[in-house]
């Protein structure tokens, strides 16, 4: 049985697997998440419970199952040296809403974006480029 730490890098007993928070790559296979402490650091986190990760990153948040050595060990190389297990809070991602003010020129690819708006003609655009 796993019995979580204090936070302070010391391994407190056995180790058993983890939940860890995970990301589906573009090309295949998973990629850790990364969190940040309350200072900014990089850190790997892990639950030891499945209601645990749900009640902090959500119910939709993809996960597979570590033992803490092999997430330490994916973390390592990429200069992630903490790792948080049983977080009890983190902050919301970034929005991904794009704010449009009236008469500022929008790039195409956010007008496509932007549901039932179509981008504006190219001549549009090089148009509103040049005079700004």
């Amino acid at each position: 049985m796993y019995t979580a730490d204090d936070g302070e890098g010391d391994r407190p007993g056995p180790v058993a697997a983890l939940y860890v928070p995970v990301r589906f790559g573009r090309v295949a296979g998973h990629h850790l998440c990364f969190l940040r402490t309350p200072l900014g650091v990089r850190t790997a986190v892990g639950f030891t419970s499945r209601e645990r990760l749900a009640a902090v990153l959500g119910a939709e948040q993809a996960w597979i199952r570590l033992a803490e050595p092999v997430v330490r060990a994916l973390a390592e190389p990429l200069g992630v040296l903490t790792l948080t297990i049983d977080p009890q809070l983190t902050a919301p991602g970034p929005a991904r809403t794009v704010a449009k003010t009236p008469g500022t020129p929008s790039c195409a690819r956010r007008l496509i974006d932007a549901p039932g708006e179509r981008p504006a003609a190219e001549g549009t655009l090089r148009a509103a480029t040049a005079a700004g």
